[in-house]
């Protein structure tokens, strides 16, 4: 689609989606560094581009997890490039591509009441805590490297909303990853994942039984890290034991952000997550 200012709403190329992670820095978000290869390969249909005379302007994932839940984020138009209707625009493209689905996503919260008005309904809000943390911990959990993606696909989509296997698969394999899962008497009671990004190391997820299966996860992720490293948490609110977990580790609230819905709730079962995966991709 072209409008009066030759601006095309189009499929981003692979090699486009830095464009994307670029600008999510920018906006403040500390996107992971090696998030573009990962974010890709969870629906390579579901990345859109604003292009204008050839340049990518703005940006919007609109992905597709399975036959009926999807997640929107990634909305980002250059700053010089705003107030043109280039956003409205992707926009309505992602809208459309989600359409028939439940649709998720997590906006800053300047932008909930815009968000309302395409149908969107608040359902809790996101807050993330940083620290430092000794390296120097240790945890008397069973916590053991990831094997495989299938060890943990059918612990993971009731928890997240929908199947990501693929996702998954890249987000195991990245450089400089921490991928634990969590086992007591042979069973897989909790997992965490943990990646570099541009300002510290984000663990996402973070997914767990109970807290102490999560405060287990947390402390074998951390004695992995050097001495005083930043850890990242992106907490669901309505989790009180999650915030008290980062809270009695020394971490601190920064910005905070809406998980919202349209097609209804997921009814997501929030008491066992206590860090979600992205910010961008849910």
């Amino acid at each position: 689609m072209v409008d009066e200012a030759g601006v095309v709403i189009r499929t981003m190329t692979k090699a486009e989606v830095p464009f994307a992670i670029g600008e999510a820095a920018r906006e403040g978000w500390n996107p992971g560094r090696h998030d573009a290869a990962c974010f890709y390969e969870a629906d390579p249909e579901g990345f859109l581009v604003a292009d204008l005379d050839g340049t990518p302007v703005g940006c919007v994932a609109a992905i597709r997890y399975g036959d009926r839940y999807g997640f929107l984020g990634l909305f980002i138009v250059a700053e010089r490039f705003r107030g043109m209707g280039i956003g409205m625009r992707l926009w309505d493209a992602a809208v459309e591509r989600l359409d028939g689905r439940v649709a998720g996503l997590d906006g800053v919260v300047a932008m909930q009441a815009a968000y309302a008005d395409s149908g969107f309904v608040l359902a809790h809000r996101n807050i993330r805590y940083s620290g430092r943390v000794s390296g120097r911990r240790s945890s008397a959990l069973d916590c053991r490297p990831i094997a495989e993606v299938e060890e943990i696909r059918e612990y993971d989509e009731p928890l997240f909303g929908g199947p990501r296997q693929k996702f998954l698969a890249a987000w195991l394999a990245q450089r400089d990853v921490i991928a634990l899962a969590a086992r007591v008497n042979g069973e897989l009671r909790g997992y965490a994942v943990a990646r570099a990004c541009r300002q510290g190391t984000k663990i996402g997820p973070l997914f767990a039984d109970d807290p102490q299966i999560a405060e287990g996860l947390l402390d074998a992720v951390a004695a992995r890290l050097p001495e005083g490293s930043t850890l990242i948490v992106d907490v669901p609110e309505p989790n009180a034991a999650a915030t008290f977990l980062v809270q009695a580790n020394g971490m601190q609230p920064g910005f905070e952000t809406a998980r919202m819905y349209r097609g209804g709730d997921p009814g997501l079962p929030l008491k066992r997550v206590f860090g979600i995966t992205t910010l961008e991709l849910g």
